[in-house]
């Protein structure tokens, strides 16, 4: 199976980008969106051999997730949208549960009969560290709302985690040492979760090798290559056997943000 993860900074905008050549393309059994910035009806794209799920944020043009599952695979046994209380089982198919985090559109999460899927996009901690509690509170609820999850089946979690883990995954880390993405409180929470019974797909296949998945959008950083890797698919442990490859698509353009990917057997 192939999973696709891409925060595409707005899905309008990547729409009219060749977003449909590259999905295509790609041909993921998953492909996860995060920052799609748009409220329902406003995306004219509906693949017919794909179901569609997408959560919103209460605010206009901010925030926002969507998952593309192949019909072939059968329809998820349940999905919801946010983290909630307990672990989501079987029966609560389109239940929308909103809690502390869940009005800003940020998680989905679809179950298989072997594994969950949680897509998300992490809240950015902002410059100066402005939201650094509340990005620490929206951390240590999906590292427990993993964790529940983990103990039924194992957990497929991928999107924009907006952090730079260690000094190998951003160009500059020294500069960055504190700063939104790099500080000590971020890259910690980071720590906690792999701590917890979890794998960075990506360093695992490839502990040296030095990519990136965001570039801003300033100073030509994309063409010099001065980059964050900050977009992840972390698996529970136990599915570590199953991984074939994990790879970051630099060659695709669309947004700051390149997709990532992974394939478990």
């Amino acid at each position: 199976m192939k999973f696709v993860s891409w925060n595409v900074n707005g899905f309008r905008a990547v729409l009219n980008k060749g977003f449909e050549e590259i999905f295509r393309e790609v041909d993921a059994d998953f492909f996860c969106l995060q920052e799609t910035k748009m409220q329902a009806g406003q995306a004219d794209f509906h693949p017919e051999d794909y179901y569609e799920f997408y959560n919103y944020a209460e605010k206009k043009g901010y925030s926002g997730t969507a998952i593309f599952a192949r019909k072939s695979l059968g329809e998820p046994l349940s999905v919801a949208y946010g983290m909630h209380d307990e672990p989501v089982t079987a029966g609560m198919v389109e239940e929308e549960v909103h809690g502390d985090h869940d009005d800003e559109g940020r998680v989905i999460t679809l179950e298989y009969p072997d594994f969950y899927l949680i897509c998300c996009y992490v809240p950015n901690a902002k410059d100066g560290l402005a939201r650094i509690e509340y990005r620490c509170e929206f951390e240590d609820a999906m590292r427990e709302y993993m964790v529940r999850l983990d103990a039924v089946k194992p957990v497929i979690y991928c999107g924009d985690l907006n952090v730079a883990h260690n000094e190998i995954d951003l160009k500059n880390p020294g500069p960055n040492r504190g700063n939104a993405g790099f500080s000590d409180e971020e890259r910690g929470k980071m720590t906690e979760l792999l701590n917890a019974g979890f794998i960075d797909t990506f360093r695992y296949m490839y502990p040296e090798t030095v990519t990136y998945s965001w570039w801003s959008y300033r100073m030509k950083a994309r063409e010099r290559n001065a980059g964050w890797r900050i977009d992840y698919f972390i698996i529970s442990d136990r599915l570590k056997d199953r991984l074939q490859d994990a790879v970051i698509h630099n060659e695709i353009y669309g947004s700051d943000h390149c997709p990532v990917s992974i394939e478990l057997k």
